[in-house]
């Protein structure tokens, strides 16, 4: 498994050369190819090659696109990456739907939790007790929609009352690249895992691609949000988001009883839920600690 996020952000082009992925532009730079983990290419002005693509699918690398203005835009997902795909896909046709509402309910939960405790740390004693509040009365697939609740109280606390989630100010672009960057991760190991990213279990919009993906993510944002909060809202006033948020992969957080680096927590969050779901039993699911 690669451990490298190769990030490309000027004209140049891309191409396969000995097992090495060489990028020839302002000058030659070569990357062994099974260190790679994520391939972004930040410009529209980028070219890569046939021969560079497939080999790079071969070996579970994953290549997010950016459009004219830097930000994700697209991804490639292979389509044979687990032997068992098929008989998988079938298992996850027939879940169970009182065990998919109980494993969102717990994926609230969790998510909630983790927004309660950074809201502690930031000393908003009142929210973080409002946002308790709402945790203890998450109900089976969160009929209540506790997390739309939390999730107003929690922005406005963290960024400001002024704050609105989807205006264009640097903090939404900052979180939707950090965002876009989460869902590839989950995007990859769920295609790994033999499974459709498109089916989830409660995220149903026939247009997404990645509902089960948006459904495994949740409790990860949180990660985002507080690289995003240190960067502009406790002085750093970094505005080059794109190369901090990008450190996330270098976070270590202890699930299983162990520190793990964030990629090997999240593929043994992943593979967690898929056997809670398999197996009818939210006691398989493996949250992270920080």
């Amino acid at each position: 498994m690669g451990f490298r996020t190769v990030v490309v952000k000027n004209r140049s082009k891309l191409d396969l050369r000995l097992n090495y992925l060489v990028c020839r532009g302002e000058q030659e730079i070569k990357v062994y190819i099974p260190e790679i983990s994520y391939l972004i290419l930040e410009s529209t002005s980028i070219s890569l090659t046939c021969a560079l693509i497939s080999e790079l699918i071969k070996n579970n690398v994953k290549i997010i696109f950016c459009d004219e203005k830097h930000s994700p835009e697209s991804e490639l997902v292979a389509l044979h990456s687990n032997y068992s795909s098929v008989s998988n896909i079938k298992n996850q046709m027939t879940w169970n739907n009182i065990t998919k509402g109980e494993v969102w309910r717990e994926i609230i939960k969790e998510k909630i939790k983790y927004q309660r405790n950074f809201l502690n740390e930031l000393g908003k004693q009142n929210e973080s007790l409002l946002l308790n509040e709402y945790l203890e009365t998450v109900q089976f697939n969160d009929g209540t929609n506790r997390e739309g609740h939390a999730a107003k109280v929690y922005f406005n606390a963290v960024f400001g009352k002024a704050f609105a989630r989807h205006d264009s100010s640097q903090i939404n672009k900052a979180l939707n690249y950090g965002y876009s960057v989460l869902l590839s991760c989950f995007n990859r190991e769920i295609v790994k895992l033999g499974y459709l990213t498109q089916l989830g279990i409660w995220h149903k919009n026939e247009f997404n691609f990645f509902n089960l993906s948006c459904d495994f993510m949740e409790p990860f944002r949180v990660l985002i949000d507080r690289i995003v909060y240190e960067m502009y809202l406790n002085g750093e006033k970094n505005l080059d988001y794109k190369s901090t948020i990008l450190e996330i992969f270098n976070l270590q957080l202890k699930i299983d009883d162990k520190r793990q680096y964030f990629e090997n927590a999240i593929q043994i969050y992943c593979q967690s839920l898929i056997n809670a779901l398999n197996c009818n039993d939210v006691r398989k699911i493996k949250f992270y600690e920080i």
